[in-house]
């Protein structure tokens, strides 16, 4: 079914930390019936214990026989056939090899199918169809956390090779400064970098977010280097893709405040002429989007082109 057409499809966000579920809307592009329901997930532990919190968070989720459920989740996964492909990558390592899909199937009541998606690309999808990306025909998202997760989308189709698409459209490939970017931007980088700045034992980000606000010039230091260095990195990607606007999602992006500035100049500095005029934003749905992007993308055939055209468009 195409959106639109009063589709009503149960979703889950999968992160290292919790779960999210809820019932999507097809036609109103919104959750139904309230808020998601959220449980605690321990990313590092057993699979029987991540499929249990995925069970119990679903669970309370009111669908009917015969539902849909659509799963955003991180890679390394095999989203066709619904495996965890986690190895070595410091979380779900217990579920490399699982078949997802059917230990879910098999636990949730009335299930009558599941997809899986990568939850940057939900991510961006969601912020085209209902969020701060909704209008631009061309558009890219970044989710700022663990690592740095990325989507470039035309038409409101994932692109994943052409002019200035990383490998499979993945940020994280990108090197900088001679490294893999996430050494730079991360969250371990950040606290490392704050570390290396101050020999203390580095707290976590939203600490250190503070401290900068407080005017730790230290803590200020390690944001504004970290996401000038994300838009150095970025800028000639987005010279060649041609986006009209890079929407910023993710744990980190909650401090705008501290990412959007240094972001901007780091881009304006690689490819001035550009990307002046891309619109630099925070994701409007932040919490919602994975959500929405995973409802989209299992009711929308051909959600992902092999390839694009080139042109700075904007839909009406």
């Amino acid at each position: 079914m195409r959106p639109g057409d009063g589709t009503v499809v149960a979703v889950m966000e999968v992160g290292g930390t919790h779960v999210t579920a809820a019932r999507v809307d097809i036609a109103d592009r919104s959750l139904q019936l309230g808020p998601a329901h959220r449980e605690s997930l321990d990313g590092g532990g057993s699979a029987d214990d991540i499929l249990a919190a995925l069970v119990r968070c679903a669970r309370r989720v009111p669908v009917p026989g015969g539902s849909r459920w659509a799963v955003a989740l991180p890679g390394p996964f095999d989203y066709a056939r619904g495996i965890g492909r986690y190895a070595g990558v410091g979380k779900f390592d217990a579920l490399y090899g699982v078949d997802l899909r059917a230990a879910l199937t098999a636990s949730l009541p009335g299930a009558a199918g599941i997809t899986f998606c990568n939850d940057a690309d939900a991510f961006a999808l969601g912020e085209w169809w209902a969020g701060a990306a909704r209008g631009h025909r061309c558009a890219v998202a970044l989710t700022l956390g663990t690592g740095v997760g990325s989507c470039f989308l035309r038409d409101g189709r994932i692109v994943r090779q052409g002019p200035g698409v990383p490998p499979e459209g993945r940020v994280h490939t990108v090197r900088y400064a001679d490294e893999p970017l996430e050494e730079t931007v991360s969250r371990r980088a950040i606290r490392r970098s704050y570390a290396r700045s101050t020999g203390e034992v580095a707290p976590d980000v939203r600490e250190i977010a503070r401290r900068a606000r407080q005017g730790d010039r230290a803590a200020a230091g390690v944001f504004a280097d970290t996401f000038r260095a994300l838009g150095r990195a970025l800028g000639p990607l987005l010279a060649a893709f041609e986006p009209t606007v890079l929407v910023v999602g993710g744990a980190i992006a909650g401090a705008w405040d501290l990412v959007a500035e240094p972001l901007r100049a780091g881009l304006t500095e690689t490819a001035p002429a550009r990307t002046a005029d891309i619109v630099v934003t925070p994701a409007r749905c932040p919490e919602e989007a994975a959500l929405l992007g995973a409802a989209y993308l299992a009711t929308t055939p051909a959600a992902t082109a092999p390839g694009e055209p080139r042109g700075r468009t904007r839909a009406p």
